[in-house]
């Protein structure tokens, strides 16, 4: 079958593992169900695993893509949940101590057909276009987990989305507004920044600019060059909640001002299948349509992958069959 995938590591140069071609039809274990792939979005996760990080080396050939959307045998339409888990878990799938994304153990959505365990594959709205489909289960139930689970925010309360125009922080943008709060950016570039007034931000500010306010929640995805920004800009009892660390993970931890101000910083990694089918109905229902800056044919993957190296991104990467 057609799969886009790395043929090995290569930690200096990514894109030189990056493969277009074929792969052998997967097998489909009891338990498990194939999944037609209609639209995969691209990930920081899939230029990692073509780094080597998080998998291994005898693990090569491996074909990427976290997630996406397709059909099973039958027609169903489905949404793919990314996170594999230990069948005898119970309780929140992100603390499940053997869990694994699609591509560092199980080969991923860049192909034909992907395998997943049946409950993986999630019924998708009818509202809800495949390509749009496909960005729902990494970036943007990242995003909805940080701010509906771990934020503790409500309607007309100010949040702060560090970095303005990746597929986190527009999908927090865009969650944020219909939900009733108060959303602030900041971005590096006057089009970064318009971008996020476009997608609904009630006001944009240059990377480290004086805000007007303190706010309630930072949601931080970059890490070092945003994070003292972040510690000064929030309210006493205010919270950060952290998906990623892009510019670097060791910022300084000001924690003089952290138990002075009785400030909460707090991680988030993916979602749960509660989440996912939560977040994929509240799009539906609020009429959301996820901002996708590029979409091209799978074929072309290349493409997709060099403007995420480059950081020309303006919203999700998404490949199509």
């Amino acid at each position: 079958m057609f799969a886009v995938y790395a043929a090995e590591p290569n930690a200096d140069a990514p894109l030189d593992s990056l493969t277009v071609g074929e792969r052998p039809e997967p097998e489909v274990p009891e338990g498990w169900v194939a999944v037609n792939v209609t639209a995969a979005s691209l990930n920081m996760h899939d230029i990692w695993t073509l780094r080597g990080v998080g998998i291994k080396p005898d693990q090569f050939p491996m074909i990427l893509g976290c997630d996406g959307a397709g059909t099973l045998e039958d027609g169903t339409e489905v949404v793919l949940h990314s996170i594999i888990g230990d069948p005898n878990w119970s309780g929140d799938e992100t603390l499940d101590p053997k869990r694994t994304l699609l591509t560092e153990k199980h080969q991923g959505t860049f192909a034909d057909t992907v395998v997943v365990p049946a409950r993986n594959a999630i019924p998708k709205p009818a509202g809800l276009a495949p390509v749009q489909a496909a960005v729902m289960g990494t970036a943007w139930l990242t995003a909805y987990r940080m701010l509906f689970t771990k934020s503790g925010l409500k309607p007309g309360q100010t949040m702060l989305v560090q970095g303005a125009s990746g597929g986190v922080s527009t999908a927090l943008v865009q969650l944020g507004r219909a939900a009733g709060m108060q959303v602030w950016v900041t971005g590096r570039t006057d089009e970064k920044r318009a971008l996020a007034e476009k997608l609904g931000a009630h006001a944009t500010f240059a990377s480290g600019e004086r805000l007007p306010g303190k706010v309630d929640a930072v949601f931080e995805t970059v890490g070092e060059s945003t994070w003292s920004h972040s510690m000064r800009a929030l309210r006493p009892g205010g919270a950060i909640i952290v998906s990623g660390s892009t510019s670097g993970p060791n910022p300084g931890a000001d924690l003089q001002r952290l138990f002075f101000l009785q400030l909460r910083v707090e991680g988030s990694t993916m979602g749960t299948r509660k989440e996912l089918a939560d977040l994929l109905s509240f799009v539906a229902t609020a009429g959301i349509s996820p901002e996708v800056g590029l979409e091209l044919p799978m074929d072309k993957a290349e493409e997709g992958f060099r403007a995420m190296l480059n950081g020309d991104t303006a919203g999700k990467i998404v490949f199509t069959r």
